[in-house]
C-alpha cells in the first residue's frame, strides 16, 4: 500500500522516485551553486509568526481576491514550463486542478498543451510572457492570449538571457522531442532553442505597449527592488511578482521572502504585489501576507504532485496548502487573509532541519 502523502515535502520525494534524474533535475534545480534556491527555503524559517489569542476564530476564510479575482484562497499556480515530461496531460491536468482548487493557473509560453486545451477546463487563467524577439511573433502572442481568454499577461522580466542551470549539464536533460508550444507554430524556433529567442532588449517602455496590445492587466514577474517596484507603479504595471525565477537565474540574489517588504513599502498600495519562490507550507503564506503580499504562486508543490499523481496530485497539493493556511490563520488569531498584519511576524534565529531540496538519497 503506498504511504500517505501529508505535505509538500512528501510529494517532492515521491516525485524524485519516480521520475528519472534528467527532469526530475530539471525542474528541482537552480542556477550555478544554487544557493538563492536554498535560501528562498531557509528564510521562511527566520520569519517566525506573532500569533494573537483570544479571538473569535469559530467562522474562518482563506478567500480573497487578486486583481479582481475572488479566489478561495491566495495561492495561486506559478508558471512552469514543459509540464507533460512530468505526466501525459501536463498543463491541462494542472489548470483542472486550478479550476477545482478555485485559483488561477499561470500557464507558462513554454507550454506542451495548447490554448484551446486550457480555455477547456474552464480554469481561471493567466498568461506568462517571454519576449520573443521577432516583434511580430511577440504581437501576434500577445493578442493571441487575450483572444484566448487569459485574463492577464504575466510579463518575466528576470530573463532576459537565460540562467546557467549546472545540473542539467550534468545529466544532459534535453526537451527536443516536445511538442505543442503553441506560439512555436509561427516562429523559426525549436523547443531546445525557444529559450534562446527571447529578446533581451525589453524595456520599461515595452510594459504599456503589451497592456495596449491585450488589453488585459500587465503583472511584472521578477521584481525585487524598490526602484524597479517604483517604476513598475509608474509604467503602468498592474501588479508585481516578488521572485528570482526559483533560484533558477541569477544565483545570490536575496531570498524573496526577504526583500517583499522593501517592495511592498514601495509600491505603498499603487498596485498588487504578490511573491513566489520557497513557500512549502501554509504558514508560510502567512508571513508572506504579513509582509506586504496579496497572494503568492506556487510552481514546484502542485508540480510534484502533478508528477506524483496527475490532477488528483496536484489537487491535493492545493488542498493541503490551503488546509494549512486555514489551521494557520486560526492559530494566527486572524479570520482571513485581510487581517493579517505587519504585526504578525518578526525576524528571528533561523530554524534548521535537514535540507530536503535535493533529490534524495536512493
Amino acid at each position: 500500500m503506498e504511504r500517505e502523502l501529508l505535505n509538500v515535502w512528501d510529494y517532492e520525494r515521491a516525485a524524485a522516485e519516480r521520475l528519472e534524474e534528467g527532469p526530475y533535475s530539471y525542474f528541482a534545480g537552480g542556477a550555478n551553486d544554487e544557493l538563492t534556491l536554498a535560501e528562498n527555503v531557509a528564510a521562511y524559517r527566520r520569519w517566525l509568526i506573532r500569533p494573537r489569542v483570544l479571538v473569535d476564530v469559530s467562522e474562518t476564510s482563506t478567500a480573497t481576491t487578486v486583481l479582481g479575482h475572488e479566489l478561495s484562497m491566495p495561492i495561486l499556480i506559478a508558471p512552469v514550463a514543459f509540464q507533460r515530461v512530468v505526466h501525459p496531460e501536463g498543463e491541462v491536468a494542472m489548470a483542472r486542478a486550478a479550476g477545482a482548487a478555485g485559483t488561477v493557473m499561470c500557464l507558462s509560453m513554454m507550454a506542451t498543451s495548447t490554448w484551446d486545451q486550457i480555455a477547456a477546463t474552464e480554469a481561471p487563467r493567466w498568461f506568462q510572457l517571454y519576449v520573443p524577439s521577432d516583434p511580430a511573433v511577440a504581437a501576434e502572442v500577445v493578442s493571441g492570449a487575450a483572444e484566448a481568454g487569459f485574463s492577464a499577461l504575466v510579463l518575466t522580466v528576470d530573463a532576459p538571457v537565460l540562467g546557467r542551470r549546472e545540473r542539467d549539464h550534468r545529466t544532459g536533460f534535453s526537451i527536443d522531442h516536445l511538442l505543442g508550444l503553441e506560439w512555436l507554430q509561427n516562429a523559426n524556433v525549436t523547443p531546445r532553442t525557444a529559450f534562446h529567442s527571447i529578446s533581451p532588449s525589453v524595456t520599461w517602455a515595452d510594459v504599456e505597449r503589451f497592456a495596449s496590445l491585450s488589453g488585459l492587466p500587465v503583472v511584472l514577474k521578477g521584481v525585487v527592488t524598490a526602484e524597479d517596484a517604483r517604476l513598475a507603479c509608474e509604467n503602468g504595471a498592474a501588479a508585481v511578482v516578488v521572485s528570482n525565477h526559483g533560484g533558477r537565474q541569477l544565483d545570490g540574489v536575496a531570498a524573496t521572502i526577504d526583500v517583499l517588504p522593501e517592495v511592498a513599502e514601495a509600491v505603498d498600495g499603487r498596485i498588487e504585489v504578490l511573491v513566489d519562490g520557497g513557500i512549502r507550507r501554509g504558514s508560510d503564506v502567512v508571513k508572506a501576507l504579513a509582509l506586504g503580499a496579496r497572494a503568492v504562486l506556487v510552481g514546484r508543490p502542485p508540480l510534484w504532485g502533478l508528477a506524483v499523481a496527475g490532477e488528483h496530485g496536484a489537487a491535493h497539493v492545493l488542498e493541503l496548502l490551503r488546509a494549512e493556511l486555514h489551521l494557520a490563520l486560526q492559530l494566527t488569531g486572524c479570520r482571513s487573509p485581510a487581517e493579517v498584519t505587519r504585526a504578525h511576524v518578526w525576524r528571528g534565529v533561523r530554524i534548521t532541519t535537514r535540507r530536503r531540496e535535493r533529490r534524495p538519497s536512493p
